[in-house]
């Protein structure tokens, strides 16, 4: 064979070995290939059961995290929710109105409220006072010592308010009643203090004209110098205030007043003018109960005027009065003591106050032949006298507070001698002095309480000075 044939079979040769050895190594290779597959297929479905089980511990953590953040949250909005409740509580609790009174009608037209207060003083006492002992204490009685303690409930107080109906011409009518329950006890044995009597306090029947700012009111109520929107605050003494005969004038007294707004709609304080006459009345000579007092006599009223202002946390007043009362009586026939008639006369200054939490109330008057009015600490007589009275209050909060009170009269020595004769026990000077801490809530108010009082009486050769002491603890509800 030549070179060119021989080199033809050696690649033929060449090739089929080649061939054969793919051959007999394909089946070893097959099984290597089948096997690392089987086992990169195994490592991977071991990669993604684990990355499956990554994600879901992921996810699991993620809930857990947003959960955390959900109840962190609600914490803290439960947390602020609360705080708010309580400082709105605390703040509104004595702004907010009183709770809606019961009301009724009883006529087309005429609307009822129902409304009042419950009050009980706990009260201990070092001496017996005058106008009486617990809630109507005002002044010790000379030469009554002994200590005695109680508790009291004659403040409890009711009344009713009527509006309507429409009269004409602007005009509505209305009324008041209102009574408590210091008309005395029921009997005198001894189960009589436990049976007080109902008193008539206020009757009176209001005509309104809101359009031109007029009141007229008849019937009975307090007289012009009553200082109603300025008296001292006490829990205990609320029929009987704190400085009552002691630097404040007043009574109840069936009359008419005339209420006018002067500066109606306009800017600026508000200025109102009142103009009263009512029942005249003296201690005697005849029957005070059935309208035969020196006061009563010739148809002599008292006659008032007051002049208010009241701007945004202060207000003033000023107030006249003027009586002339016939000593002789209504038969004109009475022996009179040293003459027949005298000249009542009073005037009267005060106002009140209230720089951020402090309020600041008093007054300061002088006249004479006041007795009609507890002035000269309920002494009949043409007597001269000044007195007034002052308070201080501070309020730590919307309902708490601590109020400082001041009061003192002083009739005219030589009047007291001359009127109630010399050597008697005329009164001459009391000081009263009264210090409190108070919770008030709108509804409900607690109240502790020491009241000091220094009585100067009149001995014929030099005075004689009693001191009285109460203190107390009172719960009131309003409704």
């Amino acid at each position: 064979m030549n070179r060119q044939v021989r080199r033809r079979r050696l690649l033929a040769i060449s090739i089929t070995c080649g061939l054969l050895g793919v051959s007999l190594a394909a089946p070893a290779a097959v099984d290597q290939s089948k096997k690392k597959h089987a086992a990169t297929t195994t490592h991977e479905q071991q990669l993604e059961a684990r990355v499956n089980q990554l994600e879901q511990e992921l996810a699991e953590l993620k809930a857990m995290i947003q959960e955390q953040k959900q109840t962190t949250v609600q914490a803290s909005q439960t947390a602020q929710a609360a705080q708010a409740t309580a400082e709105a509580t605390q703040t509104k609790v004595a702004a907010l109105p009183p709770p809606a009174k019961s009301q009724f009608s009883t006529a087309p037209g005429v609307s009822v409220a129902f409304h009042g207060l419950l009050s009980a003083t706990a009260f201990g006492e070092n001496r017996r006072f005058g106008f009486g002992n617990g809630q109507n204490a005002e002044y010790p009685i000379a030469g009554k010592s002994g200590s005695l303690s109680g508790i009291d409930v004659r403040n409890t107080r009711f009344w009713f308010d009527m509006t309507g109906p429409q009269l004409g011409g602007g005009w509505s009518g209305g009324g008041h009643l209102e009574m408590d329950f210091f008309g005395g006890f029921n009997g005198t044995g001894p189960y009589a203090r436990q049976q007080t009597t109902p008193r008539l306090r206020q009757a009176y029947i209001d005509l309104t004209n809101p359009e031109n700012g007029s009141v007229v009111r008849i019937g009975q109520q307090w007289n012009l110098l009553t200082p109603l929107d300025n008296l001292p605050v006490s829990l205990a003494h609320i029929a009987f205030p704190l400085g009552f005969s002691t630097g404040i004038l007043g009574w109840r007294y069936a009359g008419a007043v005339w209420m006018q707004d002067l500066n109606r709609g306009g800017d600026g304080p508000k200025w109102r003018l009142d103009v009263g006459a009512f029942d005249g009345n003296w201690s005697g000579p005849d029957n005070n109960t059935d309208f035969l007092s020196a006061g009563n006599a010739d148809f002599r009223p008292q006659i008032e005027a007051r002049l208010h202002v009241q701007g945004k946390g202060w207000l003033a007043y000023a107030v006249g009065h003027y009586a002339t009362v016939d000593l002789r009586g209504t038969q004109g026939t009475a022996p009179t003591p040293i003459r027949d008639k005298l000249t009542s006369t009073a005037f009267e200054l005060g106002g009140q106050w209230k720089p951020g939490p402090w309020t600041l109330k008093g007054q300061a008057y002088t006249g004479k032949a006041l007795g009609q009015t507890f002035g000269a600490l309920s002494q009949f007589g043409d007597i001269k006298e000044k007195g007034g009275f002052l308070q201080v209050s501070y309020n730590f909060t919307p309902v708490w507070s601590l109020n400082a009170t001041a009061a003192v009269v002083k009739p005219n020595k030589d009047d007291v001698i001359r009127w109630l004769g010399y050597g008697s026990n005329g009164f001459v000077r009391n000081r009263q002095a009264a210090l409190s801490l108070l919770y008030d809530a709108t509804s409900f108010a607690f109240g502790l309480e020491v009241m000091h009082d220094k009585l100067d009486t009149n001995k014929g050769n030099g005075e004689e000075t009693t001191d009285g002491n109460q203190i107390n603890l009172s719960a009131l509800y309003r409704f």
